[in-house]
């Protein structure tokens, strides 16, 4: 299937007077997750970030360092896999002409990917969709959020992003990211897998008025609502005239999710005086209900993972494969009422295909589970109102001394994060030094950056806080974060311990605080390398899973939890 699709899209590049063509990940809103996965369809990569360039002798695929292992197994058939934070297409590719979807990108991404070097032509029909006759299909309409589960209504926020808008002498903002939409207007929706984000574009006046972008049918419960009316819904087709009809001079538009189409149509009508959008900051740093909400989700998850961690732990069944594990875990989830679905594909693996940062189980690489491997489990939920990201790294039998000190180097990464100075530690960049820093004395390090930002009932990766060698972004009350070090041994095993955390402010000073309640695996720890604080903040760390969930334990796995301590 996939080589017919890619000969037939080397005719379409061929007829165009091409020398190739650009696939990327993302859809036209920009998202993590997509419904239509334009390049797993070309190239049978399935991670959640990559760039495909379809030339006629060679075929490229760029993925960054989560996923070299996963695109070498996936497509390495039909095309070079290049690590893209080693070399980029500019780097590689001279004296060509590629074409792209204007839809599908934003100029920043086209500079910072192609350069100067590399002629680039708009294809205006997307040559995929072409081939395979996609069309998009009618997905539910969007729905609200109330006032208290958001802890602050839409208007209040209307009203404080416009008068920012005055401060910056700007008449209008174009919002383009969906996430910032759902948190402006207390909105979600079901466009896109694991997140429930409203795929739609937003302007908004100094003066308070909202033009949402998107069919009508979506907006549906939101005018019943009398959130918006009619004539402030505009139809896709309508954008142009929309743009051309609005008075005033000034706009401020998003770099990361603009795309190179709709910065075009605004630019002829708007002088651009600032490209960020500010809704990032403000959503990243989360009011108390919404904390509140999210450390009531965490409380639910964890029942459901210490659930899990005690049935395969204890499970007499050796044949157990990680897509049964998988499944499991995600019924121990569907008993609370208020989970909705997995807040990303979860990662299940054993032995070597844990070394696969980002692995996905599938009918084709499923393994059992063997008792003398390990086995790491990434997964999250979503739920009213919460996102979850937890992982766990699990074994079954006494492990070697090697496994049990690396597995304890992570660990003491993990803490040394959690129990930073936020005073002296105010960036993510310098919390990263303090998760390598342990695995580094022995040359050891991980690919990935050590933490994200995570979103309320939103995406499982937000920005703009990371925890990662490049994020200089000041670190603030309220802002939620995953704590993840972990460390891979390509074909052997992978080893990482992730809990979302946030920050906390008592007495002038900002804390971190643990939102994930779920054991720490005690059986892969070598106590000799922990220190009189680390030993303590785990005893305490369990004591606090311990309180918060056992009463919605059966006795056994009570009596189990508590052998934790």
């Amino acid at each position: 299937m996939k080589k017919s699709i890619l000969n037939t899209l080397l005719k379409s590049i061929s007829d165009l007077s091409l020398d190739g063509y650009i696939v990327p990940k993302n859809d036209s809103f920009f998202t993590e997750q997509v419904k239509y996965d334009r390049l797993k369809l070309v190239s049978n990569f399935s991670g959640s970030a990559g760039i495909a360039v379809i030339m006629k002798k060679k075929n490229s695929l760029f993925v960054d360092s989560r996923y070299t292992i996963q695109a070498k197994l996936e497509s390495g058939k039909n095309f070079k896999i290049i690590k893209i934070h080693e070399k980029l297409p500019k780097d590689i590719f001279k004296n060509i002409e590629l074409g792209f979807d204007p839809n599908l990108f934003t100029y920043t991404q086209l500079k910072f990917l192609f350069g100067n070097n590399i002629k680039l032509k708009a294809v205006k029909e997307n040559l995929i969709d072409k081939i395979l006759n996609l069309k998009p299909k009618k997905n539910n309409p969007f729905f609200s959020i109330s006032n208290k589960a958001a802890g602050e209504s839409y208007k209040k926020k209307i009203e404080f992003l416009s008068d920012y808008l005055k401060t910056k002498k700007a008449d209008y903002i174009f919002i383009s990211a969906p996430e910032n939409i759902a948190w402006l207007l207390n909105i979600r929706g079901s466009d896109t897998p694991y997140s429930p984000l409203p795929n739609c574009n937003l302007i908004l006046s100094k003066n308070n008025k909202v033009y949402l972008i998107t069919e009508k049918y979506k907006a549906r419960k939101l005018l019943e609502e009398k959130k918006l009316l009619w004539h402030q819904i505009i139809e896709e087709d309508n954008f142009e005239n929309c743009i051309t009809n609005l008075n005033g001079k000034k706009i401020i538009i998003d770099n990361k999710t603009l795309s190179v189409y709709k910065e075009n149509i605004i630019k002829s009508k708007f002088v651009i005086i600032d490209r960020y959008d500010p809704c990032y900051y403000y959503k990243s740093i989360k009011n108390s209900k919404e904390i509140e909400n999210m450390a009531q989700s965490h409380i639910k998850d964890g029942i459901a993972l210490t659930k899990f961690i005690y049935w395969i732990k204890n499970s007499k069944n050796n044949k157990i494969t990680e897509l049964e594990a998988e499944k499991k875990l995600e019924k121990f989830r569907k008993k609370n009422k208020n989970y909705l679905y997995p807040s990303f594909n979860t990662i299940a693996g054993t032995g070597s295909n844990a070394a696969i940062v980002h692995y996905r189980a599938t009918k084709k690489t499923n393994k059992i589970i063997k008792k003398n491997h390990l086995f790491l489990c990434d997964s999250g939920g979503q739920y009213r109102y919460g996102t979850t990201d937890v992982t766990r790294t699990l074994c079954f039998k006494n492990q070697t001394k090697r496994i049990k000190d690396i597995f304890t180097l992570v660990l003491k990464g993990h803490i040394a994060v959690v129990t930073s100075d936020l005073e002296k530690n105010d960036t993510g960049k310098k919390l990263d030094v303090h998760a390598r820093k342990f695995l580094k004395k022995f040359n050891l390090n991980y690919g990935h950056g050590t933490g994200h930002g995570v979103g309320y009932f939103l995406n499982v990766h937000e920005g703009p806080q990371s925890i990662s060698k490049y994020s200089q972004i000041k670190l603030k009350e309220g802002m939620i974060l995953s704590n993840e070090p972990g460390y891979y041994k390509e074909g052997k095993f992978g080893i990482r311990i992730e809990n979302l955390i946030y920050i906390k402010k008592k007495n002038k000073k900002l804390y971190f605080e643990n939102l994930t309640l779920a054991p720490i695996d005690k059986d892969l720890i070598n106590y000799k390398l922990l220190n009189k604080k680390e030993k303590e903040y785990l005893f305490n760390y369990h004591l606090l899973v311990y309180s918060k969930i056992s009463k919605y334990l059966f006795p056994h796995e009570r009596k189990w939890l508590i052998k934790n301590l």
